[in-house]
């Protein structure tokens, strides 16, 4: 016999209930009393199960309220005072959700102390401000979204005046407030000096005023209001833009591309401290600038341009992103189906497809109509344009010039930049060789953007 099993019959032999079960004595178990403590027990248990069934049920539901996003990263006394003037200055419906960037500086014990009061993510590295915010946006349940920067301090009527901009008119996209610290025309001269003395001239700049209402350009991301119906057009933030800065400018471009306008709105005034998290990069801040700048050029080449003709081509608004992205092309959001976007639609693909398939969000995704399933071998033939009659298959057309232009359902679209044409895949395209005076026949199609750059699953 075993050591082991030695053991285990020394440990039988001295164990009363062991020795019980061998003599077939039972011990009849005892009824607990039922004491206050054990009603309320029972009932908390009870009541606890009925909140996480009624969580589930509602999480896909949104609520008539504004879904307050904060990224955060090693700052957290300045966030404590974020989060305390959000509580003191917002009496309208709203969350706070808080996604912490790995920070080292006890923000992720702070937030789990403050559980129940904020939604938060405590994330195991630092994805930057757009991987922070995508993460923020996949969790917002509110009608409207707002981006907060965790550097800042809100007041009297902060929400209540951007609200009322923004609702003012369906064609605005994204509403802005004034600040003492900003680049661009968002900043404005403030008469205090210390912090203390900011509620008294926010309290005087905040009285309502559509006339002070003004369009603009560009909006910085310190501070950004849009409908939750926005977010369902443009998508997530680009990812590529690593840590911060540019990130905001490009979904400007993708605002503005749909026909919406930018607000400023001077009589929502909030203080912001200023960039406190990119100076914190010291030397780096510079090579992150200009990475993400470079990215930015790669990308739009010349945005405003392409904003001028999408419009122009649309008849003064485009519906959504996906009007700006190809078609005739197999796409995979969260999980394993593959699907084959033509017209409008997207049809699961059956089989292994043996041509390019570009990941796109969830978000992407569903704004094509969900229609019947396609074979692979089909889906195969469309790619490669093998259908109808060779001038109408369509192609790739590049031209001496550098200019490239997609021929797609007999309409010419334009290639916005090199990373477009490379993130759908179109140097695998069939090249067509095609005059300049050819291209004049045909009808013009909205340009080809490219998709934001995603880090993790959206």
């Amino acid at each position: 016999m075993t050591s082991a099993r030695l053991a285990i019959r020394r440990l039988r032999r001295r164990s009363p209930a062991a020795s019980r079960k061998a003599r077939g004595v039972r011990r009849r178990a005892r009824k607990p009393a039922a004491t206050a403590s054990g009603r309320y027990g029972q009932g908390f248990g009870h009541g606890y199960r009925e909140g996480v069934q009624a969580g589930l049920q509602s999480y896909p539901n949104s609520f008539e309220g504004t879904s307050i996003i904060i990224p955060t990263y090693n700052q957290l006394d300045l966030l404590n005072l974020c989060l305390n003037s959000i509580t003191e200055n917002t009496d309208l419906p709203y969350e706070v959700i808080v996604i912490d960037n790995a920070s080292t500086d006890g923000t992720g014990e702070y937030l789990r102390r403050m559980s129940g009061q904020v939604r938060f993510r405590v994330l195991d590295s630092n994805r930057g401000f757009a991987g922070a915010i995508n993460i923020g946006l996949m969790m917002a349940k509110g009608t409207t979204i707002l981006l907060l920067n965790n550097d800042t301090l809100v007041t009297e009527h902060w929400l209540e005046n951007m609200l009322a901009c923004l609702n003012s008119d369906d064609r605005i996209g994204m509403v802005g407030p004034i600040t003492n610290y900003i680049s661009g025309d968002q900043q404005v001269d403030v008469p205090y000096r210390d912090v203390s003395e900011m509620p008294a001239f926010a309290r005087e700049n905040n009285i309502p005023n559509p006339e002070r209402w003004r369009r603009t350009d560009r909006l910085v991301g310190f501070c950004l209001l849009f409908r939750r119906e926005l977010f369902r057009q443009i998508g997530y933030f680009d990812e590529g833009f690593e840590i911060g800065n540019f990130e905001d400018d490009d979904f400007n471009i993708r605002v503005r591309m749909l026909g919406k306008s930018l607000v400023v709105a001077e009589d929502a005034f909030i203080h912001h401290f200023g960039s406190v998290s990119m100076k914190a990069l010291g030397d780096r801040f510079m090579l992150v600038n200009d990475r993400n700048q470079q990215h930015f050029k790669d990308k739009w080449n010349n945005p405003y341009e392409w904003i001028h003709r999408a419009l122009r081509t649309a008849g003064g608004s485009v519906p959504d992103m996906a009007s700006l992205f190809p078609s005739l092309m197999a796409v995979q959001g969260i999980g394993a189906p593959i699907y084959w976007v033509e017209n409008g639609t997207r049809r699961p693909i059956e089989g292994t497809p043996r041509i390019p398939v570009v990941r796109l969000s969830q978000v992407d995704v569903k704004r094509w109509r969900l229609a019947e399933p396609i074979q692979a071998s089909e889906a195969e033939a469309r790619w490669f344009r093998l259908h109808g009659r060779r001038e109408d298959r369509g192609g790739v057309v590049r031209f001496p010039d550098g200019s490239v232009f997609l021929l797609e359902e007999n309409r010419i679209r334009s290639i916005v930049s090199p990373t477009a044409f490379a993130a759908w895949h179109l140097d695998k395209l069939p090249v067509l060789a095609m005059k300049p005076e050819e291209l004049l026949e045909k009808a013009e199609g909205l340009p080809i953007i490219a998709p934001p750059t995603l880090r993790q699953a959206l």
